[in-house]
């Protein structure tokens, strides 16, 4: 008996699969993919002639700022974004107000996006002072990406930053530990070296040593604990050169904010709007940045969407709120880089599908493969755009790369075979969905 047909095909496509890219049709069924080939038949087809289909592309550092600080960003406004970029699921942090740090604080963040959210999801707990005991059942609550520990920088009570402290938390769980590793005793003794009004102070003050000392500590920790971690956002080379020395117990992120940004053209162009934690660094950092992504050391590219209103981002340095949206420009930005020779696309679809898949242990996610779900992210590699403001999705209405010009579009994005965006439209009814991970079924 011949198996029924389709219910979605996307058609004539260059697929990349985990076999390499064919120019073929993709069936799906149930949400599912149930063929990669050739199918004349189907409930419905998607005409991707001339396109690249690739796996669902996953953002795993978002701020979606809900509960409580909605007046930035939402569940809702952020997924509109992610989903305008071509991100078919994010992983959202856990600083919001109240701080996602216990079972019912979880739990309400999932009830909050399921079917809200335009894109599949997860949330981080944060790790604190008080809860470290109960971290390893918290990381094992469906729906969650795991723990997340701010050694600097931090809100609430999420601020985790003494030797004692984090490696109370390590010791509880199993899962894969995300991590901001910025030293906070060392930033605060630095706290004199801001200029007020000059942002481009602030990487003087969190300085590459800032950086570099507490990926020191964590990593010493880590191996004490036995515990694997992921070092988010790296933004000096000295650190990928030191993790590269630890892939047994270390995985890390890049932004593209770093990799396209430099301090030199950022501060006097875009002043406090360029001010992020860890900071824009100068372009030598970003061309180091560069050499270690060809090395093969960072494993994933996360936007660390982290916005802020215009009135607060305009404030006088260092009064500013640091952070920047990024879910949209994510894939835009590192297509261009593909376009202009950077990195492949080979390599971008490792670090923003596979890559996450495999750093974090999703379930169904991460290729285009029989039996996994449907996300896909349709490109027109040749397609060009300007970024602008009006563009933007994001409920704070700007964004650092107003002005430039692109090449490679985002054509679509289908979420288990949901068309969440097609051509710029997004659809009429969010079917967002919690993701599943190995460390918590």
């Amino acid at each position: 008996m011949s198996a029924p047909a389709p219910e979605l095909v996307l058609s004539g496509g260059t697929v990349h699969t985990p076999s390499g890219p064919v120019v073929a049709d993709v069936a799906v069924r149930d949400g599912r993919i149930v063929g990669v080939g050739s199918y004349p038949d189907a409930a419905r087809r998607i005409d991707c002639t001339g396109l690249d289909v690739l796996p669902g592309v996953i953002d795993s550092q978002v701020h979606f700022r809900e509960p409580g600080l909605e007046h930035k960003e939402d569940l809702e406004t952020g997924s509109r974004a992610a989903v305008m970029g071509g991100i078919t699921a994010v992983f959202e942090m856990p600083n919001t107000n109240p701080n996602t740090d216990t079972e019912d604080r979880v739990l309400d963040k999932l009830r909050r996006a399921r079917h809200r959210m335009f894109c599949d999801h997860a949330f981080y707990v944060g790790a604190t002072a008080d809860n470290a005991v109960e971290l390893a059942e918290l990381e094992r609550i469906p729906g969650t990406a795991g723990v997340k520990i701010f050694m600097g920088a931090s809100t609430g009570s999420l601020l985790v930053a003494e030797d004692e402290q984090l490696a109370r938390v390590l010791a509880h769980g199993r899962r894969r530990v995300a991590i901001h590793a910025e030293d906070e005793a060392r930033m605060n003794a630095r706290k004199d070296l801001r200029v007020e009004g000059d942002p481009s102070s602030h990487p003087v003050w969190r300085d590459d040593e800032s950086a570099m000392l507490a990926t020191r500590r964590i990593l010493r920790l880590a191996r004490e604990a036995r515990r694997p971690i992921h070092i988010l956002h790296i933004t000096t080379p000295a650190e990928l050169e030191l993790i590269a020395q630890h892939r047994d117990v270390a995985t890390c992120e890049v932004t593209p904010q770093h990799l396209t940004l430099a301090a030199e053209e950022a501060y006097p162009a875009i002043g406090t709007f360029a001010q992020m934690n860890p900071p824009i660094r100068s372009a030598a950092h970003r061309d180091g940045l560069w050499h270690w992504l060809r090395a093969g050391v960072p494993d994933v590219i996360g936007s660390d969407h982290a916005p802020h209103t215009r009135e607060e981002k305009a404030k006088t340095y260092p009064a500013s709120p640091s952070g920047m949206p990024g879910v949209q420009t994510l894939l835009p930005l590192m297509l261009d880089h593909v376009a202009k020779g950077r990195l492949t696309l080979e390599r971008l679809i490792d670090m923003t599908s596979s890559g996450v898949q495999r750093v974090f242990g999703l379930v169904g996610k991460g290729r285009i493969a029989v039996g996994y779900d449907a996300d896909f992210t349709v490109v027109d590699r040749k397609g060009t755009f300007t970024v602008t403001e009006e563009w933007g999705e994001s409920r704070c209405g700007w964004t650092p790369f107003a002005g430039m010009e692109l090449e490679g579009r985002v054509v679509g994005t289908i979420v288990r075979g949901h068309a969440a965006m097609w051509e710029g439209e997004l659809a009429n009814q969010a079917q967002g969905e919690a993701l599943r991970f190995a460390g918590a079924l």
